[in-house]
């Protein structure tokens, strides 16, 4: 197929209906209505916005996500403006919960929508913001009227980006948000200019769009927030999620097919399966399992790759020669690392400082000079004092036994390990398809 004839074809299944616009607009001015009675109520002034994808104009259809924002003076305190904004809240969604970001807010349902009621301060300028919440009015004002005529490309580039696995901002994904990708759509002028730039990408790449005085910023992917230069909306996207979309831009332009428009799930491996591919590749993983901490995904996951990091360091530099790793979370979270080497020798080589550097050399000698369990002191051919002694820990299993609690792990995680883990080691991660099959089946077979 033609680029242009896969387009049309995703166009029509990402461009919501007549009907899905007016269920949209009905329940936001309901949510709305009710917003306005409650402030009403309230001994302070207030003000309600639509943000986000609904009020831009590019959600996608299907996507059911209202986000109404709540703002009140800048002079209020925070903890009246908390008090207030669940009131606000709760009214607005009786049957919401409440949930966390830098300060709580209500979440729930409404007529099959899933609504955010987000309170936050009303300012003149992004730059004076108290919270990261308080940036995403300013956005929304930003793209009223310069994305109108490209709402239908944005909703392409989310449907591709969603995809390739590559589109949200949470920092389990890490990937590009939905006003990240209205820049760029915005920035390039279309779907198809977005993607012929992206084919053409050679990290780091940057973007000023309002060509605000630059701010120094160490990612791939640079694209400087126009309502606050210091900000850089890219900056939660890694460096994994770059390349991939510069991979699959090339290939939408070389072979254009709709299936790199449609989210693809791994069927799940079972116990044999993971057993199979183990023994095909003749590694050694280790899994670390313990339940997960109950708090949010956005600080599970970035306590989980801190951990994760920790063990994976430590097997690297015992020698064990780690070739993958992950992270999973659903019931309960998983350090897992696939390791080269099984086994290694009962002795570790152990390198002292040059023996001319006297007090460190002589140091070093006297240590080991009269241990009868290690081989040496003796001088390699550099000059430097050497010792053999005898490894504590030769296979992986063991090295994380030993060292789980000195390695660097996230607080929550540290706390869950310390009630209590699990500790599975070859075949035996078998036992994780129960839960994490989908998960287990994209390790074994990754793609781009």
């Amino acid at each position: 197929m033609s680029f242009e004839s896969v387009v049309r074809e995703v166009r029509d299944r990402v461009v919501p209906e007549e009907s899905e616009e007016a269920d949209l607009e009905a329940v936001v001015d309901d949510l709305t209505a009710r917003a306005e009675a409650a402030i009403d109520d309230l001994p302070v002034d207030a003000d309600t916005k639509l943000v986000g994808s609904t009020a831009r104009g590019t959600w996608l259809a299907g996507d059911r996500d209202v986000d109404l924002f709540v703002r009140f003076p800048e002079d209020l305190p925070r903890e009246h403006l908390e008090r207030y904004g669940l009131e606000v809240g709760h009214t607005v969604l009786p049957e919401g919960h409440e949930e966390y970001a830098e300060h709580p807010y209500v979440k729930g349902q409404h007529r099959g929508f899933d609504v955010d009621c987000v309170p936050c301060y009303a300012l003149d300028d992004a730059t004076d913001i108290r919270s990261a919440v308080d940036r995403t009015p300013f956005h929304t004002e930003y793209l009223e009227g310069r994305i109108d005529p490209l709402t239908e490309d944005v909703r392409l580039a989310k449907a591709f980006l969603t995809a390739i696995g590559a589109y949200g901002s949470d920092l389990r994904t890490k990937g590009f948000s939905g006003f990240l990708t209205e820049l760029l759509v915005l920035e390039y002028g279309g779907f198809r200019e977005f993607i012929e730039a992206a084919a053409d990408w050679n990290p780091p790449v940057s973007l000023d769009p309002e060509a605000h005085a630059r701010e120094s910023f160490d990612d791939p992917l640079v694209v400087i927030d126009p309502t606050d230069p210091e900000r850089n909306v890219a900056a939660v996207c890694s460096a994994r999620h770059v390349a991939r979309l510069i991979h699959y831009a090339r290939e939408l332009l070389d072979d254009s097919r709709i299936e790199l428009f449609e989210e693809h799930t791994p069927d799940p491996l079972s116990a044999a399966d993971v057993r199979d591919r183990i023994a095909a590749r003749s590694t050694t993983p280790v899994a670390i399992r313990f339940e997960a901490p109950d708090i949010v995904d956005d600080q599970l996951y970035p306590q989980l790759d801190k951990s994760l990091d920790g063990v994976e360091g430590a097997l690297d530099r015992a020698g064990f020669d780690p070739v993958r790793s992950a992270r999973l979370a659903d019931e309960t979270a998983v350090l897992f690392v696939e390791c080269a080497v099984t086994e290694l020798p009962k002795i570790a080589r152990h390198r002292g400082p040059p023996v001319g550097v006297r007090n460190h050399a002589e140091g070093f000698y006297d240590t080991y000079a009269d241990d009868a369990d290690v081989t040496g002191p003796f001088i390699d051919e550099a000059g430097h004092y050497v010792v053999e002694r005898p490894r504590d820990a030769r296979t992986p299993d063991a090295l994380v036994q030993s060292e789980l609690f000195d390695v660097s792990l996230g607080t929550h995680v540290e706390s869950a390990l310390t009630e209590d883990y699990e500790l599975l080691v070859g075949d035996g991660i078998a036992e994780l398809a129960t839960e994490f099959g989908v998960e287990l089946a994209a390790y074994f077979d990754p793609k781009p």
